[in-house]
């Protein structure tokens, strides 16, 4: 769907940026709605969860077409996304919003993180929740769900674009997820928010220092006044940013 390859420092200055900045410089662009709704993080990580989107679709799932012998075909989609997303890039499952069963479980995710994936999102459940929370690799889900994906989700299409939590996601889209949760911003988008974002964290970093020292926010946030620029012109030259 897209040419472009994210960057290592690309990559790099993202896993610096909050989902906040990047949500504030795609609704400038006229973005409103790349926050993927209704999922949160398996477990809370320190690190900011950065890469391209590898896709999995899921249809409601059809009595006569989904027993659990189906896991006996080699190609089925749910195991073949596992082993095929590439490293570095997030797997993120279409479930339709739907997590009354779950999209993986503790196993698979595994498998997922041991091949070097940079994370994973579903708008479903996983089962074996706790298992998920505890790998290193970051995860996103809408809650735990014991029953087999097979009971309610049909897994179909691998790399295809998909809705996730009311957002569209292309395959090579750039996935950010902190512990708000995740954005998508569009390939073409990435290199220049990096920076724009950069730069937003600067300032804003900047700004809660002057808050907490006592000053107000009028005129300050955003900057309006020429004194407030110029300390931050000198605040970043002191502290190397």
């Amino acid at each position: 769907m897209t040419d472009y390859v994210l960057s290592e420092a690309t990559r790099a200055k993202f896993k610096k940026i909050s989902t906040a900045s990047i949500a504030t410089a795609l609704f400038k662009r006229g973005l409103r709605s790349q926050f993927i709704q209704g999922v949160v993080p398996v477990a809370p990580k320190a690190e900011v969860m950065v890469g391209q989107a590898f896709t999995l679709r899921y249809i409601p799932a059809r009595e006569d077409r989904n027993p659990i012998t189906v896991f006996q075909n080699p190609n089925h989609p749910q195991r073949v996304a596992m082993e095929t997303c590439p490293p570095g890039q997030v797997l993120v499952m279409d479930a339709r919003k739907d997590a009354r069963a779950a999209t993986a479980g503790s196993i698979l995710i595994t498998r997922l993180a041991l091949r070097g994936a940079a994370g994973v999102v579903s708008d479903g459940g996983f089962r074996d929740a706790e298992g998920i929370g505890a790998l290193d690799m970051p995860a996103y889900y809408a809650k735990p769900s014991a029953p087999t994906n097979l009971t309610l989700h049909e897994a179909l299409d691998i790399n295809v674009p998909i809705s996730c939590g009311d957002v569209a996601v292309f395959p090579g889209d750039v996935l950010v997820g902190d512990r708000d949760g995740v954005m998508v911003i569009p390939a073409h988008l990435a290199d220049e928010l990096a920076d724009e974002c950069t730069n937003m964290e600067s300032y804003e970093d900047f700004v809660l220092e002057q808050v907490k020292a006592g000053e107000t926010i009028i005129g300050l946030y955003p900057c309006t006044k020429e004194e407030h620029q110029q300390k931050y012109q000198a605040w970043r030259k002191e502290n190397g940013r």
